[in-house]
């Protein structure tokens, strides 16, 4: 994992705050930049921090009063690109989870996820690049996506795509909504193996997330089982 990582917390319950900071710092070894309990006080706090001292990655919630979450990301996004989000939230509609994918949320957790989950998340978010959700989340926005249209030049390339047999094992695993580690253990490989696996899959399949990867497999009815909500 990252050495050093920075990261901000973003609610306005204080209690939900304080537990977060506590379940991260118990597996990892995190500085806390700053918490702030609604979207404005977010900007505000981002606005008087130095570029080297801001935040890698926020821990966003999403109701909250003055600015929520979903809108607080949305103008952040485009204010500091390199700072990623991440919604760790009670809610679990799915617009609620279009909304925050859409705003450029990064990865979608439920707040009962434990210290370690979140923290590899993070890790997903910050070496990877991936696009962690919980899997009750996961199964919910896969379902969303298929009823998605693909853009046609990836449909046109799908015949081409020439995974193989274990590659084909690891997505469709992703498919059911299982992070890095859950594919690891039901194919007794290490979640370095599978991280290697999933780059292949994804430059395979000319994307850049787990979202856009399911996308493909769900339309092409790769899979005859899969999401069941």
């Amino acid at each position: 994992m990252l050495d050093f990582i920075r990261i901000a917390i973003v609610d306005d319950k204080q209690p939900n705050r304080v537990s977060l900071s506590e379940r991260l710092s118990a597996v990892h070894a995190y500085e806390l930049v700053f918490m702030a309990v609604n979207g404005d006080d977010f900007l505000d706090k981002m606005k008087t921090s130095q570029p080297s001292a801001r935040p890698q990655i926020v821990l966003m919630d999403i109701d909250m009063p003055v600015m929520d979450g979903i809108e607080t990301v949305k103008r952040s996004s485009q204010l500091y690109p390199d700072v990623k989000f991440l919604m760790v939230t009670i809610f679990d509609d799915d617009e609620k989870i279009f909304e925050a994918i859409k705003a450029g949320a990064s990865g979608y957790l439920l707040k009962d996820e434990t210290g370690l989950a979140i923290s590899e998340a993070i890790k997903e978010v910050l070496e990877f690049g991936g696009a962690p959700m919980s899997p009750r989340i996961a199964r919910k926005a896969m379902n969303l996506l298929m009823n998605a249209s693909i853009p046609a030049e990836k449909t046109a390339e799908a015949d081409n795509y020439e995974l193989t047999s274990r590659e084909m094992d690891i997505l469709k695993l992703m498919v059911d909504g299982c992070d890095y580690k859950q594919v690891a253990d039901k194919l007794f490989i290490s979640p370095h193996t599978v991280r290697k696996h999933i780059a292949n899959i994804y430059d395979k399949l000319h994307v850049c997330s787990k979202v856009d990867a399911v996308k493909i497999a769900i339309k092409k009815g790769w899979f005859n089982t899969f999401l069941s909500i």
